[in-house]
This record gives structure tokens, sequence and C-alpha cells, in this order.
């Protein structure tokens, strides 16, 4: 009941600052379960989606939304949980099992589940390389997996950003994706990299994104260290700066650039070429 309330009231502000546009919203099924898996772009990913499609979608969140102490930590947790929003620990091992039975049953359930695969928002608005999660997810609840790209939102929001901007967004549904054919083989890790490279390859063709062959939350780690090494550089160059007395000879430091990302050819060429024991994770 929460979640249509929160829906009624956040519909008209949505749709007044960002007149999200949709495409293909036909491919979602009027009832029975499927899995949504999306390109992650901006937090305002699981509010335009649920926006747009009349059925109500479950996402597997990440658990730190729900965490907080005091009155905000408790009206997060209630807003986060009346829009469909469902915690998980994104720890891996474990957890990583955690959530996957989190989805089964949700799909079990009859429900829409939401899926990010990429497992965390784009650092740079590009596509990285999909979670097997998604796949795993898919067999054991047999159900079709709905490729979704979000168009615009990495510019109304990027990683960071408090405020977002007032511009247009769009969202662009696929054609849903059968993997009957995969039936009993989820433990097939190579079964399913393939899937989820499959699944990859439709969102880079909805979206039109940059395909990049590594995982975002590696990005992010090495975009942090690249941060930290400039500090450490400006720093150190700070205190070797001559004094008013004694001049020193100025020696020129080269300038710290992050090495740039490994990019793929896309993952639907290279589907099943990588059977690597990537975590399960599907949010």
């Amino acid at each position: 009941m929460l979640y249509w309330v929160v829906k009624a009231i956040l519909t008209p502000v949505l749709r007044l600052f960002w007149r999200p546009w949709v495409e293909g919203l036909d491919q979602v099924p009027t009832r029975g379960p499927a899995i949504l898996a999306s390109n992650h772009l901006s937090f305002l990913d699981s509010f335009f989606l649920p926006l747009v499609v009349p059925r109500r979608i479950t996402f597997l969140a990440k658990s730190d939304y729900f965490t907080g102490v005091g009155f905000k930590g408790w009206s997060k947790r209630k807003f986060f949980k009346g829009f469909g929003q469902v915690p998980i620990d994104r720890s891996g091992g474990r957890a990583s099992e955690g959530a996957l039975r989190t989805g089964v049953r949700v799909l079990g359930s009859g429900e829409l589940l939401g899926i990010y695969p990429e497992g965390t928002r784009s650092p740079d608005g590009r596509l990285y390389r999909g979670k097997i999660g998604v796949a795993r997810m898919a067999l054991e609840a047999g159900v079709p997996v709905i490729p979704v790209a979000m168009i615009g939102t990495f510019e109304v929001q990027p990683p960071g950003q408090f405020m977002p901007r007032i511009r247009r967004v769009g969202i662009r549904i696929g054609r849903p994706l059968d993997f009957s054919r995969y039936a009993g083989m989820a433990d097939d890790r190579f079964v399913l990299r393939s899937m989820t490279d499959e699944i990859m390859y439709e969102l880079m063709s909805l979206s039109g994104q940059e395909y990049v062959d590594m995982y975002a939350q590696r990005r992010k780690e090495e975009l942090a260290a690249a941060a930290r090494e400039a500090q450490a550089r400006e720093a150190g160059r700070g205190q070797a700066e001559p004094s008013a007395v004694v001049e020193s000879p100025v020696v020129a430091e080269p300038s710290v650039v992050a090495e740039p990302p490994v990019v793929g050819e896309g993952p639907a060429t290279r589907a099943g070429k990588d059977p690597e024991r990537a975590p399960v994770s599907g949010s």
C-alpha cells in the first residue's frame, strides 16, 4: 500500500521537472514474474523506472540505505521500503547467496524484480561488465530477463552530486530474453557468464553507451587510488617548496594521469569466453 502512496506523491513531481519518455513499455508483462535488468547511471534510476511501469517493481538495494539511526534513519528506511526497495548485503560470499535467495523469493511471488547487473553506479557514464547474479536468479526462478536502458540520468545526477539538474530523461525497454535453454545449469559459471554478457550487450545496444570490459567497482577503486596519489604528490610538492632564504632549483614533476580503462569488444562478441568466478550480485 505504501508503495502506491509514495508513487502517487512522486509521479507528478518527476513528470513535471524531468518529463520522462519511455519506449517499449509493452515489453513488460502485465502479469507474472520477470527481471528488469537496467544500466545504472544515477541514484534516481530507481525512481524513474517505477514511475513509467504500471506494475510494482521490487529493487534489490544496498543495505546502507537501511542502517541509519535516529529519526533520519527511520524515515529513510520507511521511504525505501515503501518504494519497493529490499536491502541486501553486497560484501560477497554468503552475503551474495543471501541476495540471490531474496531475489528468487521475490520472483517466486510473481513480482517484477529490478536489478542493476553492474552492481554499482557507473563512475563516468559508460557501461561496465555485469555480474553473474542476474543470470543465476533468472535460471533458478525460471523467468525472462527484460533489459532496460536509462537515458540521460547520469547528466541529471551523476555520482557525488547532491542536487539533480533539470533536464529530460528517457527509458528504453528491450525485448524479453528467454534463457530457458539453460534450464538446470545455474551452477555452470561458463553459462552464467555467457548469459550475463548477452544481457549487457542488449543494454549497450539500447543505451548507446560505450562498453568497458571491467567491473565498475574496480574502476571506482582505480579512480580513488589516482586521486589519493595526486593529493600525496601535491602535499609533497608543497613541503618541498624553497624557503625565502635559501633558493633551490625547481624540479618539474610529471603530472598524475590515471591509466585508461580497458575497453572490451562488446559483451556479445565475447559471450562465453570468460568463465572466471565473478562474484554473485544482482543489485
